[in-house]
């Protein structure tokens, strides 16, 4: 990992697993950039390896990975996932963007 957004080890994991669920779970979701580009690491993984990947994921996540997202990307090699920047956030200029699934 790359990024550490002031988390210590363990909060890191927990904090991208979270994002990582709510990506599944919604399709899309705005973060900041920083966020998104360490985000798609995870995500890839997830669903390249959905079966093993289950176990660390809410019960309801890791059903739709397995049942709905890994078989849509069965035939494709990677590139799971897309980033689209948008303007930066207005309260303190953090640059957003919007992660979602191909």
């Amino acid at each position: 990992m790359a990024r550490k957004f002031h988390r210590e080890k363990n909060q890191r994991r927990a904090f991208l697993k979270s994002l990582a669920e709510a990506l599944i779970m919604r399709g899309k979701i705005k973060t900041t950039l920083a966020r998104a580009k360490e985000l798609r690491g995870v995500a890839e993984k997830l669903v390249t390896r959905a079966e093993k990947s289950s176990k660390f994921l809410s019960a309801e996540a890791a059903k739709k990975l397995i049942k709905e997202i890994a078989p849509k990307y069965r035939e494709r090699k990677g590139g799971y996932t897309r980033i689209i920047k948008l303007l930066p956030r207005k309260s303190d200029a953090a640059k957003m963007a919007i992660i979602e699934f191909v």
